[in-house]
């Protein structure tokens, strides 16, 4: 750990958010050690349910990750401060103060930062802090994507943008079935992002495994997938 810790101290005179994160103990000690690590976004938490059901969903979720030999870290801002990992009193916090607390995608973390607000992470935002600290992989339900009547709104979310730019492999069950799906698909191709279906060959609809849509490769186990993800972005230098 103290080489973990010190290696992340000279990272920061080179990257200054550096400076604005703490790591709870348990993600702390699996990044140092090389164990895996699964990122957490946090607006579920804050806008997606109301109290209690927010906090029970998030822990259980939290649970599941750590039944199958891995360390969950939910993200947040709290006053300020990028959190990796949240304790259960930071989720029972966030679960309580609900949608007072700001919903962050890219273009809200520095004004959440500077004013040292509460901020709950979206994918987008979840993606850019989890790469800031070398977590590679990160679960959520759904994805945003291109809202139908696009050519009147220009409603795209920015979680598209941010899927083909920061290297984070994002495991969802697809996008919200609200949304235009296939020109959330044909965005996602222009991006260049690889969108894979796990033993599927058909792009999950939210509340199904398989929608009307063709993913642009499939894998057969965990893995696979894996290995697609390395070439990705450790051997190729993809975003």
């Amino acid at each position: 750990l103290s080489v973990f810790k010190q290696v992340n101290q000279e990272k920061a005179e080179k990257e200054p958010y550096r400076n604005l994160m703490d790591y709870s103990p348990d993600v702390l000690e699996a990044l140092a050690n090389k164990k895996p690590v699964v990122a957490l976004e946090s607006t579920i938490i804050s806008h997606g349910m109301e109290y209690p059901q927010n906090k029970e969903t998030a822990l259980g979720v939290e649970k599941v990750i750590k039944d199958n030999g891995a360390v969950p870290a939910t993200i947040a801002i709290i006053e300020g401060r990028i959190k990796i990992g949240l304790t259960e009193e930071l989720i029972d916090k966030l679960a309580k103060a609900g949608r007072t607390v700001k919903k962050c995608s890219r273009r809200d973390l520095a004004n959440v930062l500077v004013n040292k607000l509460n901020g709950s992470t979206t994918v987008a935002a979840t993606m850019i802090l989890a790469h800031f600290a070398g977590i590679k992989v990160f679960v959520t339900g759904g994805i945003g994507g291109v809202h139908r009547g696009v050519a009147n709104t220009m409603d795209i979310s920015a979680d598209l943008i941010e899927l083909g730019s920061t290297p984070v492999a994002v495991v969802s069950a697809g996008c919200k079935s609200i949304l235009d799906i296939p020109k959330t698909i044909e965005m996602l191709e222009t991006l260049g992002v690889p969108v894979l279906g796990f033993k599927t060959k058909k792009f999950p609809e939210f509340f199904f495994s398989d929608g009307q849509c063709d993913v642009s490769c499939k894998v057969d186990d965990e893995k696979a997938a894996a290995e697609l993800i390395n070439m990705n972005f450790n051997t190729l230098k993809f975003k």
